[in-house]
């Protein structure tokens, strides 16, 4: 496989459709759509998005499950010069209509109901909150049937089928490989996440190289159950994998029970997920009688133990990844027919066209190899942070290296060694977790004086979200109460799960007054002791 001579994501789709048009590029159920299939679905999508409105600079975002439909709509967006906005499934209506109008959101495509979720009423509450969507004008969903003020998918589609050609092809054909493509929304150390926009020749030219570590061809099937909203999902397995005009096999949800079924059903080849993914695969109890003998490679990150799981599966040539969203995912991936050995303990050399520096914390220099400090990216980064020049500002050097906030070190093969965060962003199940965030909501609370958030070391979810509570004078509160509390604004995998009640002179706190946040980890082993 050549690498494609598309520079945008429109025009990747075109080639392979162009040179594979039989082949199937999104297995979803009972569907099966070829290249072409996919190519014609996003053309007529396109057409009826402009017809409302949709054009160069817009901003058009997705709110549903792993679904054919999320794939096309994405096409459809980037093929208008828009940029599509990946909503995340798990948040809830105060985390949405943040996203929503941060990124002047005005066309949303979604699905009326996703596991337990009603996103129809969700989207009522929005509307109705205070300060509301502004800048919302169609929503379309993806249903046979919409409500008054919406409209279906299928119409949508009937009535790109009736619109220009024309209109579509100039759009298209004024898309750039400097324009955004995506946003995506990243939690950090701030309490309202950052929007990261990822351009259109860095997904193909990153994931490309993504894919040659991996050694894909046209014949690999990827099992596609890691959310597409995150840039696991639509930006690394999804390019990775069409650069390469292989073969998405989506999951709606993960449920591992399934994934074995569907992993065993379609011959997949390629596994993206957490090592948590691995773990719930590896215990379930049909693992034994299910012929995982079709995976071959794929990508995750995790300790020397979570890999050699994913090995045992039958993973033989799993890739260890490094990387962030900010740098389109993955910036570091170690070759899938290195020796098992170095792929155990590191991530690979950085790809091509990424450099990579370890700095040292406290002065910012070079660190020879060996050498613990922060990792510091350069290369194929975003253009900054969404409207938050302050922001980009901090999180870069001089000479235009992005600080990841992760500690780590080059070992003598030039391989990345992942140490940690030197940040307080908690990774919580391989998802990024926002300490300030949480905070936020539980000052809140009337009982809560002070909330300091960390996370713990858990042996299925690496870190698990804790809690210290500091109770006002004369009040009280439960952790219950708190689970509750928290439970009401934020996604169910930011909540709390430990909760410690301290006095404020028993915060671990410097000579001058300044929290010891590293320390707050022990506060919950002197409870249990005690």
């Amino acid at each position: 496989m050549q690498k494609p001579k598309s520079r945008t994501t429109p025009a990747l789709l075109d080639e392979l459709a162009a040179l594979f048009p039989e082949h199937e590029a999104v297995v979803d159920g009972a569907r099966r759509w070829s290249y072409g299939r996919l190519r014609q679905e996003a053309r007529d999508l396109a057409k009826g998005m402009q017809r409302l409105g949709v054009g160069r600079g817009g901003r058009v975002a997705i709110l549903m499950g792993n679904n054919a439909e999320w794939i096309s709509s994405y096409f459809a967006i980037m093929s208008l010069g828009a940029s599509a906005v990946a909503l995340n499934t798990w948040l809830t209506p105060r985390e949405l209509a943040y996203q929503l109008r941060h990124a002047q959101v005005s066309l949303l495509v979604l699905e009326p109901r996703f596991r337990e979720r009603d996103f129809l009423a969700d989207l009522a509450t929005m509307r109705a909150d205070g300060e509301g969507l502004p800048d919302l004008r169609q929503v379309i969903l993806v249903a046979a049937q919409a409500p008054a003020g919406m409209l279906s998918y299928g119409e949508v589609l009937t009535m790109g089928r009736s619109g220009s050609d024309a209109s579509w092809l100039a759009a298209k054909s004024a898309t750039q490989p400097s324009d955004v493509a995506c946003i995506l929304y990243t939690s950090g150390s701030t309490a309202a996440p950052k929007g990261v926009p990822l351009l259109h020749g860095g997904l193909i030219d990153n994931m490309w190289e993504i894919g040659q570590r991996m050694h894909l061809t046209p014949a690999d099937r990827l099992w596609g159950a890691v959310s597409m909203f995150w840039s696991f999902g639509c930006v690394n397995a999804l390019f990775t994998l069409m650069t390469h005009a292989g073969t998405l096999v989506l999951q709606h949800s993960f449920e591992p029970g399934e994934a074995l079924r569907l992993i065993e059903t379609e011959r997949c080849t390629v596994f993206y997920g957490t090592p948590n993914v691995g773990l719930l695969l590896a215990q379930h109890p049909e693992r034994a009688g299910r012929d995982l003998s079709s995976l071959r490679t794929g990508a995750t990150i995790g300790t020397p133990e979570q890999i050699q799981r994913l090995v045992d599966l039958g993973i033989d040539e799993i890739c260890n990844v490094y990387g962030l969203t900010e740098a389109y995912g993955n910036s570091a991936v170690s070759d899938a027919k290195a020796p098992l050995s170095q792929r155990l303990e590191a991530s690979g050399e950085p790809l091509s066209g990424v450099e990579l520096r370890i700095l040292d914390i406290a002065t910012g220099a070079a660190l020879p190899r060996g050498e613990l400090g922060q990792i510091a990216l350069r290369g194929r980064l975003m253009p900054g942070y969404l409207d938050d020049a302050k922001q980009t500002a901090a999180s870069m050097t001089a000479d235009g290296f992005l600080l990841t906030g992760d500690l780590g070190v080059l070992d003598e093969h030039g391989w990345i060694r992942f140490r940690g965060r030197l940040k307080e962003l908690i990774k919580s199940g391989g998802i990024n977790v926002s300490p300030a965030e949480i905070e936020e909501v539980l000052l809140t609370h009337p009982a809560v004086e002070a909330a300091y958030v960390t996370g713990t070391p858990d042996p299925r979810l690496d870190e698990m979200v804790s809690a210290v509570i500091v109770a006002r004078a004369g009040r009280s509160v439960t952790a219950n109460a708190l689970g509750e509390h928290c439970r009401h604004a934020l996604a169910a995998y930011k909540v709390p799960r430990r909760y410690v009640f301290v006095s404020a002179g028993d915060l671990p706190l410097t000579s001058t007054g300044k929290l010891q946040r590293n320390r707050l980890a022990g506060l919950f082993q002197t409870a249990e002791a005690g």
